[in-house]
């Protein structure tokens, strides 16, 4: 009979010892999120609009913590919007059930994907939201499982964790061998507004799609 085990549960070590995942050694293996991969600068309405979702952030965090919702609602919706997510070639779902298990251990990864971006049938981005008083380093080892069961095995998949005042990046393969990448922290509470950033990185994850197709 199969263990099973919430994916928010899994550690980074069930994951290694599961699938040999590894940190991937060569600094090209997750390029997408390198400022020098980003598309055209924004426009002028769009840095208005993302200032003003870092403003609603601040009135909210007044009295926090902000819910995983209001994170979904205040933050993530304008972004996937931005990024276009919400047209074809494009999908979203939300609350997706999956099921990772590991192989000859008896136990079962079960969870739901707050959000995915597919294009046609295939995974661009698993998207994980949490509370806006929760560390998004925590969630890697979540993320990474969901990541993982990918049923596209030969096709990487990428990744998002937010707690709406930080963002963190992944990839992750299976084939040829399971490993992954994580991009640098952005955080709203630098000076500059990194949801600029966030929103090209998202962007040029969606052309590396449409431009492997």
């Amino acid at each position: 009979m199969l263990q099973s085990i919430p994916a928010n549960e899994v550690t980074l070590r069930e994951l290694k010892q599961a699938f040999g995942l590894h940190l991937a050694q060569n600094q090209n293996f997750f390029s997408q999120w390198s400022t020098d991969n980003l598309p055209l600068n924004l426009s002028e309405v769009e840095q208005h609009l993302l200032d003003r979702v870092k403003a609603n952030f601040t009135e909210l965090m007044e009295d926090p913590p902000m819910l995983e919702n209001s994170v979904k609602m205040v933050v993530l919706a304008p972004l996937l919007d931005l990024a276009n997510f919400y047209h074809k070639p494009f999908r979203i779902e939300t609350e997706t059930s999956v099921d990772v298990e590991l192989e000859d251990e008896g136990k079962v990864i079960r969870g739901r994907i707050d959000v995915l971006v597919l294009k046609n049938r295939l995974w661009l981005l698993v998207i994980e939201s949490k509370r806006s008083d929760f560390a998004v380093t925590r969630a890697i080892p979540q993320a990474l499982a969901y990541m993982l069961s990918n049923p596209e095995m030969a096709q990487p998949t990428f990744g998002m964790i937010t707690n709406g005042n930080e963002f963190l990046f992944l990839k992750a393969t299976r084939q040829p061998t399971a490993e992954y990448a994580n991009s640098r922290l952005f955080s709203l509470l630098n000076p500059s507004n990194e949801l600029y950033l966030v929103l090209q990185i998202l962007r040029r994850l969606g052309e590396e799609a449409i431009e492997s197709s």
